[in-house]
């Protein structure tokens, strides 16, 4: 396990955007009624956040960041570092990061680039960000998260399709002698990186004429090798499996507190998944927030949406003792904890 620490470096604030257009599964035609009912008692969601088409992950995650470097009035030239985490980058070439340091107008000297992963992207672009601020020591740097993970799937596709949500993020993050120190657990399994992939378009297998033939798998289970393919079984019981020790070996290593724990903030894909691995560490209900039911699974950005959505007041006027715990594709896993002051947290923006 990577378990490790550092020092010196506070997070300040957190933003997070999502589209306006709202979808809802008691609706959606791809299942029966009864299924419908079914997914939102089990799953726990039930409204979607999607983005119509021309609205990216940058465009949300530059409206949040925008609005939080307004809000904590940062000078733009005191940011050193821009770190973009998402798999649905504006493009191949280049690396979507330059483009949302030039729209943002920050410094020459400014370092920029992204990180491509998913689920865990925020915990592991939150280890990212504060080693680069420790090493440098000076400065404020931007976490930008988020993934327009609906523009990946297949509209006739029942096993995604009803997951997957819209949103962007940044986190504001500066290099603070004495700061509390972050303690991280992060993981990876390789073995299972074809339990959420998308087949074509990359190197190992090209964009052809075949990439767009649509192959029906079963009742309302029809995609192309374009589209995102998810193995639920596989993932639900990895997350059992892992999630849970994973969290358990940083608390004991730092000699955390579960208990003294203030809140619990996981990857929201699936609350019956969740409520499983809540038990398992023994956090109390009251300390588990859930933005799933409202806004879905929003992939990297969901612990920042959930923090957002869930804990703005909590968050903004008190110090606070948080964890998080992103799991998923890659197979890739990690949890944080870190010590809060109150930080600056802007509602929900709607894009």
């Amino acid at each position: 396990m990577a378990l490790y620490t550092i020092r010196n470096v506070a997070l300040c604030g957190i933003a997070a955007s999502v589209p306006k257009n709202t979808e809802d599964n008691l609706y959606m035609e791809l299942l029966s009624p009864q299924e419908r009912e079914m997914f939102v008692k089990t799953v726990g969601i039930r409204y979607r956040r999607v983005a119509p088409p021309g609205l990216t992950a940058s465009d949300l995650c530059l409206s949040s960041a925008e609005k939080l470097i307004e809000e904590l009035g940062w000078e733009k030239e005191e940011i050193v570092l821009l770190v973009f985490v998402s798999q649905t980058p504006d493009y191949l070439i280049p690396n979507t990061s330059s483009v949302l340091q030039h729209k943002l107008g920050l410094s020459k000297t400014c370092l920029a680039f992204d990180v491509n992963l998913g689920c865990s992207g925020y915990t592991y672009g939150l280890s990212i960000v504060a080693a680069q601020l420790a090493a440098m020591q000076h400065g404020k740097a931007l976490l930008l998260v988020g993934d327009i993970a609906t523009a990946t799937i297949s509209k006739e596709d029942k096993s995604v399709t009803p997951l997957f949500a819209d949103a962007g993020s940044a986190t504001a993050m500066e290099y603070v002698p004495g700061a509390p120190t972050l303690h991280f657990n992060l993981q990876t399994d390789g073995s299972g990186y074809q339990d959420i992939i998308i087949p074509d378009g990359g190197m190992r297998n090209p964009f052809s004429e075949s990439s767009l033939t649509p192959v029906v798998y079963e009742k309302s289970v029809v995609r192309n090798a374009l589209n995102m393919r998810l193995d639920g079984v596989n993932i639900f019981n990895f997350a059992l499996r892992e999630v849970a020790p994973n969290i358990k070996a940083l608390y004991e290593k730092y000699a955390l507190d579960i208990p003294g724990t203030d809140y619990f903030i996981f990857h929201q894909a699936n609350k019956l998944m969740l409520e499983s691995v809540r038990k398992k560490i023994g956090a109390a209900a009251e300390k588990v927030p859930y933005s799933l039911y409202d806004l879905g699974n929003t992939s990297a950005a969901t612990i920042p949406v959930t923090i957002v959505n869930n804990l703005r007041k909590e968050l903004s006027t008190g110090n606070k003792k948080l964890l998080f715990s992103g799991f998923g594709v890659g197979l890739s896993w990690g949890s944080v904890y870190v010590e809060t002051l109150p930080l600056c947290i802007p509602s929900l923006i709607e894009v």
